[in-house]
């Protein structure tokens, strides 16, 4: 179970809940449970949080999932993908999704976002001219 999903229907406030599994490109919706606002209250159009929901994928504008839900996850015994690419096995019961994890992994050293901007000298003269 992945846990404080934040799901963003289309002209719709988000909504927390908990995934079954992780999303597939072959599934039609987003089957859930525990659906609530953000601030953790039950939104007016369901009954029981507890219900199993379906949203289709045609009314979801994307799905969150944090790193900290992804490895709450997969301490779990939940699905992940190894960094060779190869799949685990499924422990959700709907489908055999995979689930992309770089948690274990280091970033390649490399520049930063701002280290590989040259700064033109001549620009920064003429907005100081201005």
């Amino acid at each position: 179970m992945i846990r404080d999903v934040v799901i963003h229907i289309n002209n719709e406030q988000p909504l927390l809940a908990d995934l079954f599994g992780s999303p597939t490109s072959v599934d039609v919706g987003l089957v859930c449970t525990n659906v609530r606002t953000v601030d953790g209250k039950r939104p007016i159009f369901i009954d029981r949080t507890e219900s199993i929901f379906f949203f289709p994928y045609l009314s979801v504008r994307f799905v969150e999932i944090s790193q900290a839900a992804i490895a709450r996850h997969i301490a779990e015994g939940g699905d992940a993908v190894a960094s060779t690419g190869a799949a685990a096995s499924s422990t959700s019961g709907f489908g055999g999704s995979a689930l992309v994890a770089m948690l274990d992994q280091e970033r390649a050293p490399g520049p930063g976002p701002d280290d590989d901007i040259e700064i033109d000298e001549g620009f920064l003269r003429r907005i100081r001219d201005i």
